[in-house]
């Protein structure tokens, strides 16, 4: 099948494609006239590619992980160590999203959003960068 055909399968962009290829994640044969012709396998690495970058795993985690896939002799506690490491970097960014969501909530709540022109949401953006403190994520306003 031809690129447009692997990515409407795959549900991956023809770009997302070429890039996998040129970054030697997939090889997809070659027609006679230079065409890609992609293999139902081809399609089914893609498929897998894609869902792992779905779950936030780098480039270089889906080589490995695709490498696991392959390898039937695989032990199972690498993929486990690779998934446990990602979990946790979702952790890490979910405590950042909400640290935000926090701040912008406290600073919502500090803002009287009448005719008046101070307001603590533009004085904290304009505020000089503080020290982090631990823990802390609202400024005082």
């Amino acid at each position: 099948m031809n690129i447009g055909e692997a990515a409407a399968h795959s549900r991956l962009p023809a770009k997302t494609i070429r890039y996998y290829e040129e970054i030697g994640l997939i090889t997809p044969l070659r027609d006679l006239n230079g065409y890609r012709a992609f293999r139902s396998s081809d399609v089914h690495k893609l498929s897998f590619l894609g869902r792992a970058r779905a779950l936030g795993f780098s480039i270089e985690d889906c080589r490995t992980l695709l490498s696991l896939y392959e390898d039937q002799g695989r032990e199972s506690a690498e993929v486990k160590m690779l998934a446990r490491n990602q979990l946790t970097e979702v952790d890490r960014k979910i405590a950042a999203l909400q640290a935000m969501r926090d701040t912008l909530a406290y600073l919502i709540d500090c803002c009287a959003g009448d005719h008046r022109p101070d307001c603590p949401i533009l004085a904290d953006l304009g505020a000089e960068a503080q020290p982090e403190r631990s823990g802390a994520t609202k400024r005082t306003v």
